[in-house]
Parts: C-alpha cells; sequence; structure tokens
C-alpha cells in the first residue's frame, strides 16, 4: 500500500512541477443568448480534456495559460446548440460569443435537475459515450466504469459478464441511486441494482455521472455512498448505422446493431439498438445467454419534445452465487476434506470439490442451475418550454419484471415443500430429490417532474418529485420431485406479496451571492410505505405493515479562489428505510430502523497548463446502519442489527495531464478509514441447547468490504492520429470479509494491469472502421474481488468458514467495429 500511494503523489507532484511551463496561451470572452443578447452565466467552456471553466453572473469567462497546442474550444449550455470557437478567433474578436436555443437539447434539460454542476458542492465523475465505448467490448456496466474514483468492481463469473457488482466509497449496490435518464432504476424490495438484466447497455448510454456521498436531491432509493445517473437520451442529427463485434477469452461473443434516423421533417428521430452476448465464463459451469433491445423515438416541437424510449433485457446464466471455500483455492487437501466431513457432502459433491481447479470451482452440477429473468421498461419524457425562464419536465415509466431461477435439491424434506410423505408398502419416505422454481414477478410503475427556473443572471432553481409503486409477488413451484406423493404439476410451496409506494418533493436553489461566491440549499422529503404479507421459501408467514417520513437537507459553497482554482464545501442529510430481507429475516426481538447518515463533503479544484487536479475530503457519519453482526434468526439464516455509529472519512485525489502531444495520463487514488465504533460479534454456539452466542467486542472495526486505498490510472499514448494504446492499472487494497478485523477473514490486495488498443481507420466509403483490442491482466495477477464468512461453534470448536470469488487471470477481448 505504502509503495503504491507513495509512487502516485511523487509522480503526481513531479508532473504538477514541470508541466505548466509547457504552456503559452490564454483566452476570454463573453457568452450570450442569440435572441435577446442576454448573459448566460454558468455556460460551460472546455478546452481540450483538461481545462475548463464556467462563464460568471455576467457570462464572462477566461482561461489562461492553455496548452500551446489547444486548437479549439467547446461551449455548451443547458437548453442552447453548443458552439465550437477556435482559439484564434477567440483571440482575434471581442465580439460575445451567441448560443441559439434549442429544443433538440431537451434531453439535457430533463436530466438538469437530477444531476450535479460545479457549484454542486459535491465530488462527481462525469464519463461521456467515448469513454465507455472504448471499454465497451462486451463486460458490463460496472466494468466499463471501473477507472472512476472510489469505485471497485466485481463479477460472480470472475470475466465482467453475467452477476457484475460494484462499490463505491465501500458502499454496496443497496445504497446507491441509480437513476436512468432521472427516473429510479434500484429494485424497489432490495434496494439493489441488477446490471444482469441490462445486457449491452452501454451501448445506448449517452453519458454517466457518478455522484459520490450523498450527492443532489433525486428520485428513487436513498443514496448512502452514491448515485450513478444514466442518460440514454441522445439527439442525433445525422443517420446512422453501426455494428460492432467482439470475440474473446471463455468463448466471450457480443454482437451489436444500432441504427438511427437522424432528423425527420425537422421533428423527429428515431434510433434503435439489437444486442446479443454470450459467455462460458472463468468460472465453472457460469454461462451467459443475454440479449436486448433498446428502441428510441422522439418529437422535438418549437417549445415541447416528447420520447418514448423503449428497452429490454433477457438473460439466462448459470448460477455462480456460491463463491469457493477457502480450503480449495489454497488447494488444501485435508482442509478440503475436513469441509466436507463439517458440511455432510455427499459423494457426487464431495468429488467435484476435490477434483475441480482451485480457482474456477462450481459447487452445482445440475444442467439447468440457471437464473432466468426478462425486464423491459417504458419510458415517455417529455419537456416544456414555459418561457425563457421557466422549463417544466414530466416523465412517466413502467418496468414490468418476470423470472425465476431453478436450482436441484438433493434430498430435500418433503415438508418443506407442503408435499405429504410417500408410503411405499412398509417404508415412509420423508425425502426426495427435487427440482424447485423461486419466481418473482413484479411491476414498478410512476412519475417524476421537475420544474426548472432560470434568471439568467444569480438566481437558478429547481422543484421536482416523483411518485412510485411496486408491485410484486413472490412464490416457488416445484417442477418435478423422485417421489412426487400427491403433488400436482408446479406444486406451489411458498407465496407473497410485497407492495411499496414512495413519494418525493425536492426543492434545489443556487446562487450568485458575489463574482466569487455561490451557495445552495436542497431540500427532500420523501415518505415511503412497505407492506409485506404471505409466507416464505421457509414456510415462514410474513405480515410488515410499516411507513416512513424523512426530511433530507443539503447546504454548500463554492467559492472561485482564482481563475485556475475553485473550492467547495457542503453539508447533507440522508435517510434510508430498511430493505425486504431486513424485515423478512428480522426476529421479533430485533426490529430494523431507519439509517440516518450525515455527510460531510470539501474539495479544492486546479487547472492550469496541461494539468488539472482536484483533492477532495468527505466525512460521512452513520447512525444505526443496517450490518451483519452474526446473529441469526429462528431458521439460522443471518440478520442485519443497527450499530449505532459507523463512519466512513477519506481523501480522494483526481489528476489529468497533457503530458506531451502524444502522452496523457488520468489518475485517481481514495485513501479512506472505514470503521464501527464498538462492534460486537456474535458467533452462534450449537452445543447449547437454547441457541446461545458467543460474543465478542472488537472496539472501533473496520466496515466488511472497504478498502483503505483505491488507486485508478490510465496512461494514454497515442503515437499516429488514429492509434491510441493505453496501459489501465487498478490497485484495491485489502478487505475484511466481515466487520471485525480478522485478519483471518479477508481479501487480499491486489494490482492489475491492462491493455488496451484503439485503431481507427476512415475510408470514402465508410464514416470509420474501429479495430479494439483489450488484455486484460496481463501479468496474470490471481486475485479475489469478492466474498463472505461465518462462523460457528460446534463440537467445543469455533469453525470459520471463508468463501471468495477469484476474478479471471490473463484473457482478452477483440472488437471490430462499422460506422456507416
Amino acid at each position: 500500500m505504502q509503495k503504491i500511494t507513495s509512487w502516485f503523489l511523487a509522480v503526481a507532484t513531479g508532473v504538477l512541477l514541470y508541466v505548466p511551463a509547457l504552456a503559452q496561451l490564454s483566452v476570454s470572452g463573453k457568452i450570450i443568448d442569440a435572441e435577446d443578447g442576454t448573459p448566460l452565466p454558468g455556460a460551460t467552456i472546455r478546452a481540450g480534456s483538461f481545462r475548463g471553466t464556467v462563464t460568471n453572473a455576467k457570462g464572462e469567462f477566461s482561461l489562461s495559460n492553455l496548452p500551446d497546442n489547444t486548437n479549439i474550444v467547446e461551449i455548451s449550455y443547458v437548453g442552447y446548440e453548443s458552439k465550437s470557437v477556435t482559439i484564434s478567433d477567440l483571440q482575434a474578436d471581442t465580439n460575445p460569443i451567441q448560443l441559439k436555443r434549442s429544443s433538440f437539447n431537451a434531453d439535457e434539460v430533463v436530466i438538469n435537475a437530477t444531476r450535479a454542476n460545479q457549484n454542486s458542492g459535491v465530488a462527481f465523475t462525469n464519463v461521456g459515450k467515448l469513454e465507455l465505448s472504448k471499454q465497451n467490448l462486451g463486460q458490463d456496466l460496472p466494468v466499463l466504469l471501473n477507472f472512476t474514483p472510489s469505485l471497485v468492481t466485481t463479477s460472480d463469473a470472475g470475466a465482467g459478464v453475467g452477476y457484475t457488482g460494484l462499490r463505491i466509497r465501500g458502499t454496496d449496490a443497496t445504497r446507491i441511486n441509480v437513476t436512468i435518464n432521472g427516473i429510479p432504476y434500484n429494485d424497489a424490495e432490495s434496494q439493489g441494482t441488477f446490471w444482469v438484466n441490462m445486457p449491452d447497455f452501454g451501448s445506448s448510454v449517452s453519458s454517466v455521472q457518478i455522484q459520490r456521498g450523498v450527492g443532489t436531491s433525486t428520485n428513487g432509493a436513498a443514496a448512502f455512498g452514491a448515485t450513478v445517473n444514466i442518460n440514454t437520451n441522445e439527439f442525433r442529427k445525422e443517420a446512422y448505422a453501426e455494428i460492432n463485434n467482439s470475440f474473446g477469452s471463455f468463448n466471450t461473443k457480443k454482437h451489436t446493431i444500432l441504427a438511427g434516423t437522424g432528423l425527420l421533417n425537422n421533428k423527429f428521430t428515431l434510433d434503435a439498438r439489437l444486442s446479443k452476448i454470450t459467455s462460458d465464463g472463468f468460472i465453472d459451469r457460469s454461462k451467459s445467454d443475454l440479449g436486448s433491445f433498446y428502441v428510441s423515438g422522439a418529437y422535438f416541437g418549437k417549445k415541447s419534445s416528447v420520447r418514448m424510449n423503449v428497452f429490454s433485457g433477457k438473460e439466462v446464466t448459470y448460477q455462480a452465487w456460491e463463491g469457493i471455500p477457502e480450503a480449495r483455492l489454497k488447494g488444501d487437501r485435508e482442509g478440503i476434506s475436513a469441509y466436507i466431513d463439517r458440511n455432510g457432502l455427499n459423494e457426487r459433491d464431495a468429488q467435484n470439490l476435490l477434483n475441480s481447479n482451485s480457482r474456477t470451482y462450481n459447487l452445482y452440477l445440475y444442467d439447468n442451475q440457471t437464473d432466468n429473468y426478462q425486464q423491459d421498461h417504458y419510458q415517455l419524457i417529455s419537456s416544456h418550454n414555459l418561457s425563457k425562464n421557466w422549463t417544466f419536465n414530466l416523465n412517466g415509466f413502467l418496468v414490468k419484471g418476470r423470472g425465476y431461477y431453478e436450482q436441484y435439491r438433493d434430498n430435500d424434506k418433503l415438508k418443506n415443500y407442503k408435499l405429504p410423505d410417500v408410503v411405499v408398502g412398509n417404508q415412509t419416505i420423508t425425502r426426495s430429490d427435487l427440482i424447485r422454481r423461486r419466481w418473482l414477478d413484479n411491476a414498478f410503475y410512476g412519475s417524476t417532474f421537475s420544474l426548472d427556473y432560470n434568471s439568467f443572471k444569480k438566481l437558478t432553481a429547481n422543484i421536482g418529485g416523483g411518485w412510485n409503486q411496486y408491485d410484486g409477488d413472490h412464490f416457488g413451484e416445484v417442477i418435478w420431485s423422485r417421489f412426487a406423493s400427491s403433488s400436482s404439476i408446479r406444486q406451489r410451496y411458498y407465496q407473497s406479496v410485497g407492495l411499496k409506494t414512495d413519494f418525493n418533493l425536492y426543492g434545489k436553489v443556487y446562487y450568485q451571492l458575489s463574482e466569487k461566491l455561490n451557495v445552495f440549499a436542497d431540500v427532500q422529503l420523501r415518505k415511503v410505505g412497505y407492506f409485506i404479507k404471505g409466507d416464505d421459501n421457509q414456510q415462514r408467514q410474513q405480515l410488515h405493515d410499516v411507513n416512513y417520513s424523512f426530511f433530507n437537507p443539503k447546504a454548500g459553497i463554492t467559492y472561485q479562489v482564482s481563475a485556475s482554482s475553485t473550492a467547495f464545501a457542503s453539508f447533507s442529510l440522508a435517510h434510508r428505510e430498511p430493505n425486504r430481507d431486513d424485515f423478512t429475516e428480522s426476529t421479533r426481538q430485533i426490529q430494523p430502523n431507519p439509517e440516518t447518515l450525515r455527510d460531510l463533503e470539501v474539495g479544492y479544484r486546479f487547472q492550469k497548463g496541461r494539468v488539472a487536479a482536484s483533492v477532495g475530503g468527505y466525512y460521512m457519519d452513520y447512525k444505526n446502519q443496517l450490518v451483519v453482526s452474526g446473529q441469526l434468526n429462528d431458521v439460522g439464516n443471518p440478520i442485519k442489527i443497527n450499530v449505532p455509529e459507523s463512519y466512513r472519512a477519506g481523501i480522494e485525489l483526481e489528476f489529468g495531464a497533457q503530458l506531451s502531444k502524444q502522452w496523457k495520463w488520468n489518475a485517481n487514488a481514495t485513501l479512506s478509514q472505514n470503521k464501527i465504533k464498538n462492534f460486537t460479534e456474535y458467533v452462534v454456539n450449537y452445543d447449547d441447547e437454547n441457541g446461545g452466542y458467543k460474543t465478542t467486542n472488537h472496539g472501533n472495526s473496520d466496515i466488511a468490504l472497504s478498502p483503505n486505498v483505491i488507486v485508478g490510472s490510465q496512461l494514454l499514448y497515442t503515437p499516429a492520429k488514429n492509434l491510441e494504446l493505453a496501459l489501465l492499472t487498478k490497485y484495491v487494497g485489502k478487505q475484511y470479509l466481515d466487520n471485525t478485523s480478522n485478519e483471518g477473514r479477508k481479501l487480499d490486495a491486489y494490482f492489475t494491469n491492462d491493455l488496451r488498443l484503439i485503431y481507427r481507420i476512415k475510408p470514402k466509403w465508410m464514416n470509420e472502421i474501429t479495430v479494439s483490442a483489450l488484455a486484460n491482466n496481463v501479468f496474470n495477477e490471481l486475485y479475489e474481488s469478492n466474498g463472505y464468512t461465518y462462523s460457528y461453534i460446534y463440537g467445543g470448536q469455533t469453525t470459520t468458514e471463508n468463501f471468495y470469488y477469484p476474478q479471471a487471470g490473463r484473457n482478452f477481448l477483440v472488437s471490430v467495429g462499422l460506422k456507416f
């Protein structure tokens, strides 16, 4: 860890001292409305990859010490046509730069209320379509975002296809708010995000903004670590067609077709995508068979626009959920035998464990041990320009999901499936091999809106909110049993319903107090109602009817220290309700309470010459955070408890430099501490007839799966105009599997390096041919990115079972893309 961070800081400091000396140019100007000459404060000016600024209250801007090879400045403003201006024109012409209003930019207006900007006082990163496309050779969206600050990804199948996930600042998916075009995407019950239901969605994304911490008020689940704001809407004036095909290790294939009409009759556009992804996966039998489509039609009027998005994903993935036991991972034959004895494995499963590869073992052998799910999305998005100052956005959505996962159960109890015993002569059969399906059939629908005000002077404001309802049926079926008793086809053995309603209102105000000082205030009111009724997979009766009301205020300041530097600070309060499992796995004695987060963010951004850099600090203070402590419910499943005090505190560093005309470097690092104050571990004692626990107080312990160090680096080399080479580096510090800081229950730190090549050809008969190659983990680092653990006492001994999710060693992907 010390070597990695020292290297990063030393190199970054050296570049900071050297590179600014290469800069030469300075430009300034004023941005105004083309119709009435009103200054446009907050317009964005970009000069290359690293330099940029926003206009002040008078619409003025200045950029000094630009790199000497800067040729063009890009100017944009929400609701206006973007403009490119050459440096020579800026230096020669003192007239204001005029931007024209355009309804074609309504897509930006729709998401404006839910996104952070330079005056929001929060830490955020924008990822554009071009950056995503460079990595998009078949892997899921979390993997495409892997090199953004404070982010760690994982893959059950080990190769980035199928079930993948991400953590930001150590925060898991159930605490990361995800929206698509401002519409909530998180599963309403689990609050998680299942990227596997969105195969190749990266091919339809125009931009992603990741807000770290609480972020700005938005729709859907509470942001307790980050917000991932995805925008798919994109206006393309010219007709186009694209074909992309990728092939790679583990028999991975991706085929994508995209097409669009461009602007028809100056009012209409239609865009479409069709994708197919298959992969065998790195882990044994972790195959994925994924398909998706995306269709978007838009109407652009003089003052209004309406867009209809329809997209769907269907996935069939072989289950690789259980991980690999520690003894198998280490090749410990004695430990493997002990594991077999402890867990009562039959001969078939024992031989599978003994003879499998240590890094690719999969518990499941049944040939259709698969997860099957289809999710369909319908979005109606509209924007209406009420006047020069006022814009109203109104959206409606429906998400329909239906699917199951199928499992072979060896010698399971018939009574667990509401089946009577089978009597054959004098023999009573109480157990049977069987195959079950656990179903989820749900609908999620609602509306979001925002009313945006811009005075074009000192004040901008938004009022918005949303209402949504989730209606989900959970049920299980037995589709085959060796001894079927009196069962019927599709014997249903449990059924429950979940109904969740979420309503929120928010208001945001940005005010320019002076030429250098901007303040903002942000208030959200949120009401959540959740109802669960029925029996579950273990035939426990469930009845939960809860309602919550949350008040979430935020405030902050942004100060322009100089022409090249800005400082910001903000404070936010957020609340999060428990999810379905927190309720269904709870006991009468231990009921989950909502969590509270107080988030303090401070930062400093600097850009000069060929360099842009930022440093940010955060302190996220949790009250009643829900964590696993080792306690079990009446059927032996782990439950979460509220711990009174915990926190995440850290420093985030971002750095970018144009080292020369050919070399560019982007890097980031996060150094943090993630602690639970006064944590008590419970280890169940099966020797105790009363089901007691052995307790251990660990004092201030580390929060599980929260690395103290995360470093990302992208070193880009462009030896020729159409050729780019990149070295992509990621370092993730050690992570503990539980909250005890026990060195025997951890993931080791890992350091991976990828190589990427992109070559573009522009022949006369088509727009572009792109050949891409991605060599992942080129040094064959053996590492695990996720895992879990549990402990128990039996026979007078304490046993700890650790499980790990190994990731693939050296592997490759190659892609050919054609643009017409």
